[in-house]
C-alpha cells in the first residue's frame, strides 16, 4: 500500500516554477514557434531554390524525417548526457539548421539542413519528456504531460502567425532567422535554470510505483543499450505499443483529411485555412481538463473517448458538402485531438522502467512518430485507388481499433490505466 501523506504536510506544487515551467514549459513554447513558424516556408524555399513542386514536397517531409530518424539517437544521448544536456545540445543543432537554412544556396545544403532541424526537435521532445516523467510523481503525471502537450500544440499554432509577422518586412530567410533566435532562447532558457532539488519527484517522499501490472523481463542492470531495453521490453512494445502506434495514426490522418477534402469540394485555401484554423483552436481548449480526468479516474478514460470520438469524425467527414459542415467536422476531430493530449507520453512514462528510460521513450516515440506518418498514407493510398472518402473511411476505422487496443493492452502495463488497476495494485484513490 502506498504511504498516504500527512495531513499537515502542505501539498507538492503541480508546476514548480524553476523545474516545469521554466525548465520545461517555457523552452517547448519558445522551441515550438520556431519549428511552426518553419514548416509553412520550407516548400516556397525549395522552389525558390529552383525545386519542382514533388521535390519541395520531399524537402518539407524531410523535418518529420529527421524527427523519426532521430527518435532512438536521442534516447541513446539523453541517457549519456542527461536530459537537460541533450535538451541544450539539440537546441544549439536547431539554432544551426535554422541558419544553415535561411543561408542555403541550393537544395544540398537546404534538405540536410531540414533534416538537422526535424533531429533536433526530436532529441528536445524527448528529452523534456524523459526530464518531466523523472521529477513529476506519477498521480500527478497526466496533468504535466497534458499541458506540455498543449504547450506544444499552442507553440505550432503560434509559429505560423509569428513567421507571417515577420515575412510582412521580410522574405523567407528572415522566418529562419527567427526559428534559429528563438532555438537559441529555449537553449539559453535551460541552460540558466537550475535543478530544484525540492521538486516532486526528486524527494524521499513515496511515489506510487510504475512499473507494469503484469511485468515482462526487468532491465537489466548497469547502463542499458537500446537493444538491451527492446529485448527487455519486446513483449510491451508488441501489444501497448500497436495501440501506441494506431493513435499516432489517426492523429496523423487528422491533419491531412480537412485540407484534402477541402480541395476536393472545391473550397477556397482561404476557407480550408480558416477551418483548419478553428480545428486548431478547439485542440487547445482540452488539455489540461484531459490531464486532470487521467490523473483522477486513469488514462483509459481519456484515451477510449478520444479514439472513438475522432474515429466517428473521420468516417463522417467523407459525408460533408459545404464548409460549415466541413467545420463542424473538424471541430470534432480537434475536440477529440484535444481530449487526448498527452495521453501516448503518460503512457509511455508509466510504462517506462527507472534503467534506461531515455532509450525506452526514444523506441515509444519511433513508434507513435511512424503512426503519425502512416495514418496519410493510409489516406492517400485510397486518394491513388481512385477514392479519397475510402481512404479517409480507412483511417476512421483506425478510431476504434485503436480504443480496442488501449482498452486491451493499457490495464496490463499501467497500473494508472484505471482506477480497478489502481485499487489492485494498492493505491489510495
Amino acid at each position: 500500500m502506498v504511504p498516504m501523506p500527512s495531513p499537515t504536510t502542505p501539498p507538492a506544487r503541480l508546476f514548480p516554477l524553476r523545474t516545469v515551467v521554466l525548465g520545461a514549459f517555457v523552452p517547448a513554447f519558445v522551441f515550438d514557434v520556431g519549428v511552426g513558424a518553419a514548416i509553412p516556408v520550407i516548400a516556397p524555399t525549395a522552389t525558390n531554390l529552383g525545386s519542382t513542386l514533388a521535390v519541395a514536397g520531399l524537402v518539407a517531409a524531410l523535418l518529420p524525417a529527421g524527427q523519426i530518424l532521430a527518435d532512438l539517437p536521442a534516447g541513446a544521448l539523453a541517457a549519456r548526457l542527461g536530459d537537460r544536456r541533450a535538451m541544450l545540445v539539440a537546441g544549439v543543432v536547431a539554432a544551426l539548421g535554422f541558419a544553415g537554412a535561411a543561408l542555403a544556396p541550393s537544395l544540398a545544403t537546404l534538405a540536410p539542413a531540414v533534416l538537422a532541424i526535424g533531429a533536433a526537435a526530436a532529441v528536445f521532445n524527448l528529452a523534456r519528456h524523459s526530464y518531466l516523467t523523472e521529477i513529476t510523481p506519477p498521480l500527478q503525471r497526466a496533468r504535466v504531460l497534458s499541458t506540455l502537450a498543449g504547450v506544444h500544440r499552442i507553440g505550432q499554432f503560434v509559429g505560423p502567425f509569428a513567421g507571417a509577422l515577420v515575412l510582412r518586412t521580410g522574405d523567407v530567410h528572415a522566418v529562419y532567422w527567427l526559428g534559429a533566435a528563438v532555438a537559441l532562447a529555449a537553449t539559453v532558457t535551460v541552460a540558466v535554470v537550475r535543478d530544484d532539488v525540492t521538486a516532486p519527484g526528486e524527494t524521499g517522499a513515496a511515489r506510487p510505483s510504475a512499473r507494469p501490472v503484469a511485468t515482462g523481463a526487468q532491465a537489466a542492470p548497469g547502463s542499458p543499450t537500446l537493444r538491451t531495453v527492446l529485448r527487455d521490453h519486446r513483449r510491451l512494445f508488441s501489444t501497448l505499443g500497436v495501440a501506441c502506434l494506431l493513435v499516432g495514426a489517426v492523429r496523423g490522418a487528422r491533419q491531412t483529411v480537412i485540407p484534402l477534402w477541402g480541395v476536393h469540394l472545391g473550397l477556397d485555401p482561404a476557407v480550408t485555412s480558416l477551418v483548419v484554423g478553428v480545428a486548431g483552436g478547439v485542440d487547445m481548449l482540452l488539455f489540461y481538463p484531459a490531464g486532470k480526468v487521467m490523473d483522477r479516474m486513469g488514462r483509459l478514460w481519456i484515451g477510449v473517448p478520444s479514439m472513438l470520438l475522432m474515429g466517428v469524425a473521420l468516417v463522417a467527414l467523407p459525408l460533408t458538402h459545404s464548409a460549415p459542415s466541413l467545420a463542424v467536422v473538424a471541430m470534432l476531430l480537434g475536440l477529440g485531438n484535444g481530449m487526448g493530449s498527452g495521453v501516448l507520453m503518460t503512457l509511455g512514462s508509466d510504462a517506462s522502467p527507472a534503467q534506461g528510460r531515455a532509450q525506452f521513450l526514444g523506441l515509444w516515440r519511433v513508434l507513435q512518430d511512424t503512426g503519425a506518418a502512416a495514418g496519410p498514407l493510409v489516406v492517400s493510398a485510397g486518394a491513388a485507388l481512385g477514392s479519397l472518402a475510402a481512404g479517409i473511411w480507412a483511417a476512421g476505422l483506425l478510431g476504434p481499433a485503436a480504443a480496442a487496443a488501449l482498452a486491451r493492452w493499457a490495464p496490463r502495463w499501467t497500473v494508472h490505466a484505471n482506477r480497478t488497476t489502481r485499487r489492485r495494485a494498492g493505491i489510495a484513490l
